[in-house]
């Protein structure tokens, strides 16, 4: 019995040893930075950092135990007063795999896109009527990210406007990111993700369109001919049967005449006695 005590406690300690989960849903807006706890995790802290050049700890927002943080102070430490945001989680001297911070909308550091599905392809509508666009001109880029929704985005392209993404998958769900970027370096948070569904294209919905209306009369003929064929051939009578309008014989049918009953006779009347004619003369010749 003594001897699974050590190994209860060495269990225990060993699960203790595991870093905490990292933070979930990390979004930065107007300079608040809001994170989702994990609920059945204790004692866990979290530090937010930022960087333009170099990872560095927010001072206000160092082993805090809430889910939000202010990191206005971190506007004049970044170049072009933007700076990118991650928030990390820590447990007895061990740390999560820190999480960048998103942007759910367009800011003064963070693109503004929409994003529409078409056959086969995605456009990422981009629009340059911003304060950073206007003040670094075509130095400054769109940095496009994409992917099917559940795996990692890969870079597409960094553009100055919108651009479509071909030669996607019908029915699959892309997202898409959009990041600065200032002579090929990162600035400010990149948008949170946008996802749509690729549809089928017209084209292909035509065609099935075409087929369907083809193949289901036929096939309803096919089913249709034999049918009638076999009803008409082989239950004719049974037709008829169903197709006879019903009748009843009236009660008194059988019943013998009565006393008033007055027969009626197909003899015609008997015939009148007349002479026959012999001859005809004219009138004056009968003097």
């Amino acid at each position: 019995m003594l001897f699974y005590v050590p190994c209860v406690l060495l269990a225990v300690q060993v699960l203790s040893d595991v870093p905490p989960a990292s933070p979930q849903d990390v979004h930065v807006d107007n300079w608040q930075l809001t994170w989702r706890l994990t609920p059945e995790e204790g004692n866990v802290t979290y530090t937010v950092e930022y960087s333009s050049d170099v990872w560095k700890s927010v001072q206000a927002c160092a082993n805090i135990s809430s889910n939000s943080c202010d990191v206005i102070s971190t506007n004049a430490a970044g170049e072009h007063q933007c700076v990118i945001l991650r928030v990390r989680a820590e447990r007895r001297g061990l740390t999560s795999t820190p999480v960048k911070a998103c942007s759910p909308h367009g800011n003064l550091c963070s693109p503004d896109f929409r994003l529409t599905a078409g056959p086969d392809s995605l456009t990422v509508h981009l629009s340059r009527n911003h304060r950073l666009p206007l003040e670094l001109g075509e130095n400054l880029k769109h940095c496009v990210y994409y992917g099917k929704e559940g795996e990692p985005l890969q870079k597409y392209a960094d553009v100055l406007s919108s651009v479509t993404i071909p030669d996607l998958q019908k029915g699959q769900r892309y997202c898409a990111e959009v990041q600065y970027i200032y002579i090929s370096r990162p600035v400010g948070a990149a948008t949170c993700s946008l996802c749509e569904v690729i549809p089928v294209s017209r084209k292909y919905s035509k065609q099935s369109n075409l087929i369907f209306a083809v193949v289901l009369p036929v096939v309803v003929l096919l089913v249709l001919v034999p049918v009638i064929a076999y009803l008409v051939i082989f239950q004719r009578r049974r037709i008829k049967r169903w197709l006879r309008p019903p009748y009843r014989i009236p009660d008194d049918f059988f019943e013998p005449f009565g006393e008033n009953y007055i027969p009626i006779s197909s003899s015609s009347h008997s015939e009148e006695h007349c002479h026959g004619i012999s001859a005809i003369y004219p009138e004056e010749f009968r003097e």
